[in-house]
């Protein structure tokens, strides 16, 4: 059984690097169209070896796509070149926009697939073989799925430590602005109110671990959550004016010195943190584990 990785970064290289070490696949294959990265994916050992794209599809059992949404959106006429049998899945972070781009002739064999993981680094470097491990993956849509197709989807995200969650795609994409995409933004937004008022140097003197945790998504590739905004466009938009109205009330308590009732939204926010368990080898909760830049 061969295992095609399309895309050798954090996320594609990582699960590569997984399927390699848990000996779920005889043969893991890489391709990116950024030699560069092929080249050190090979030379870090994430993927037993390079194949042309077009063989890469026509040779795979499992084709993963592990790259921006928008660059999934645009391979897709030609994942008909994909084995009769073959499975496919993508790791994108958005699903309704990629489900509706799948061609018909491959409907049943693609599963379309979000893990919830990442880190706000990319580039085969940044790949490591746990990223997956503990995590949620989840599989949306399934239902237009064959039994055997997500049978061999479960498999991989099972073998590399993922629980697997079903969801339709459009629910999906809502619960993503909100837990994923809302972050970034807010995120990148910090990062460039500090950089319009201080300086380097002020930002290296006084910068402590709240800035540093809240502004660190904001190192996250650009190129690829532009794709990521393009795609979710109309729920990150309702999340964004959820989150205004949100910002605007701070505002108007602190303008009126209503330090009571400014407490009391406070303390409404603190129970976010019950939500989250420990984990059960770690004792870290969810919100301590890294994350970031969630998909391709």
């Amino acid at each position: 059984m061969v295992l095609g990785v399309v895309g050798l970064g954090l996320m594609g290289g990582s699960l590569a690097l997984a399927a390699k070490e848990a000996g779920l696949y005889d043969l893991v294959v890489g391709y990116d169209r950024n030699t560069e990265h092929a080249q050190e994916a090979i030379e870090r050992k994430l993927i037993d070896g390079l194949m042309p794209l077009d063989r890469l599809l026509a040779t795979a059992d499992m084709v993963v796509l592990a790259i921006p949404v928008e660059a999934i959106v645009a391979l897709m006429p030609d994942l008909v070149q994909t084995r009769q049998n073959a499975t496919i899945c993508d790791l994108g972070s958005t699903k309704t926009r990629i489900i509706e781009s799948i061609p018909p002739q491959v409907r049943a064999r693609f599963v379309a697939a979000h893990p919830m993981a990442g880190t706000e680094y990319s580039g085969p470097a940044a790949a490591f073989k746990t990223l997956y491990r503990d995590r949620i993956v989840v599989l949306c849509d399934t239902e237009a799925n064959t039994p055997q197709t997500l049978q061999a989807a479960r498999s991989l995200f099972g073998g590399v430590g993922m629980q697997a969650v079903l969801m339709g795609a459009k629910e999906h994409d809502r619960h993503a602005a909100f837990i994923s995409h809302l972050p970034h933004a807010i995120s990148y937004a910090l990062a460039n109110s500090v950089l319009s008022q201080e300086d380097k140097q002020n930002i290296l003197t006084l910068a402590a671990g709240g800035f540093e945790d809240m502004s660190r998504l904001a190192k996250s590739s650009a190129g690829m959550w532009i794709d990521i905004f393009k795609q979710n466009r109309d729920p990150i938009l309702d999340s964004l004016h959820i989150f205004e109205r949100q910002f605007a009330q701070v505002v108007q308590l602190i303008e009126r010195e209503s330090w009571q009732e400014l407490k009391e939204w406070m303390s409404s926010a603190n129970t976010l943190h019950s939500i989250f368990k420990p984990h059960p080898k770690t004792g870290a909760t969810e919100s301590d584990r890294p994350t970031g830049a969630d998909a391709p």
